[in-house]
């Protein structure tokens, strides 16, 4: 799995789980925190959709850590100011790039759960969505 991926689903996973993974892995390694977690501001680069140029939207506030798990560093920012899932999703990152991330099957599950919900959400926003050109022929819809 892509390091993209991966932080794709934790971002968007359930606190509470991603505390446990953390705390499973914390149980069997050794975790030695390099940088505290520490809120930071971060530009958001968007591209412009008729010239695709790039322009920076305005600044968001994240949070960063880096950790060690066994020797081997792990890092994450995420948005918004939680300490605590920062810090799990950094040490899920150390433990991945050291091969010691054993259920990788959790992390499939997760995701499965997460395109799920956002497919139904999308649904429930097309239901609403306003089809213009019926709207400018003068017939009756």
């Amino acid at each position: 799995m892509k390091k993209r991926r991966l932080f794709k689903i934790l971002s968007k996973a359930d606190r509470g789980i991603v505390l446990d993974m953390a705390d499973e892995i914390k149980k069997r390694t050794e975790v030695v925190v390099i940088k505290a977690p520490e809120k930071a501001l971060a530009m958001i680069k968007m591209r412009e959709p008729v010239k695709e140029s790039l322009f920076y939207l305005g600044e968001v506030i994240v949070t960063e850590t880096t950790v060690s798990v066994n020797g081997v560093n792990g890092t994450a920012v995420a948005m918004g100011d939680d300490y605590d899932k920062t810090l799990a999703m950094a040490i899920i990152d150390a433990a991945y790039n050291g091969n010691l991330f054993a259920d990788e099957t959790v992390l499939l599950e997760l995701e499965k759960e997460q395109i799920a919900r956002e497919e139904k959400e999308n649904a429930m926003f097309m239901k609403t969505m306003v089809n213009f050109k019926s709207m400018d022929s003068g017939e009756p819809v």
